[in-house]
C-alpha cells in the first residue's frame, strides 16, 4: 500500500520532473525512501518465517514429550504389574517401582541436588554448539 502510493507520487513527480539539484535529492531521497520501506518488509517477513519455524519446533517436541510420557507410563505400569506377578502379590509390584522412583527423587534432592541442573544445562548447550 505504501509503495502504491509511493510510486505513485513519483510518477507525478516525474511527470513534473524538476531539473538541477533539487530534482536529484528529492530523486534520491524517494528512492532511498523505498529501499528503506523494502528492507523493513523483508526482514518482517524473515522474522515471521523465523518465529513460525521455531513454533513449530516447541510444539513437535511438546507433542513427542506428550507421546513419551504416556508410553514411560505404560512400560512403569507394565513393569510393575510383572515384579507383582513375579511376588505373588500385584501391590508389591506397584510397590518396588514407587520405591525405585522415590529413591531417585531423594538422590537428585539430598545426596547430588546439583547434578540434574548440571546435567541439563550442559544438553541443553550441546544442542547449541557451545562445550
Amino acid at each position: 500500500m505504501i509503495r502504491e502510493t509511493l510510486r505513485k507520487n513519483r510518477t507525478e513527480a516525474s511527470k513534473q520532473k524538476q531539473t538541477g539539484i533539487p530534482g536529484l535529492i528529492d530523486e534520491t531521497v524517494t528512492s532511498t525512501y523505498e529501499d528503506v520501506l523494502a528492507i523493513v518488509e523483508a526482514k518482517t517477513e524473515l522474522v515471521k518465517i523465523d518465529l513460525t519455524k521455531k513454533i513449530s519446533i516447541a510444539a513437535a517436541l511438546l507433542l513427542l514429550g506428550v507421546v513419551l510420557m504416556i508410553g514411560v507410563a505404560y512400560l512403569i505400569t507394565t513393569i510393575a504389574l510383572l515384579l507383582g506377578e513375579l511376588t505373588g502379590h500385584v501391590f508389591i509390584g506397584y510397590l518396588l517401582v514407587s520405591l525405585v522412583f522415590l529413591s531417585c527423587f531423594f538422590f537428585f534432592i539430598r545426596i547430588r541436588p546439583h547434578l540434574l541442573p548440571n546435567l541439563i544445562q550442559k544438553l541443553l548447550l550441546s544442542t547449541h554448539d557451545y562445550k
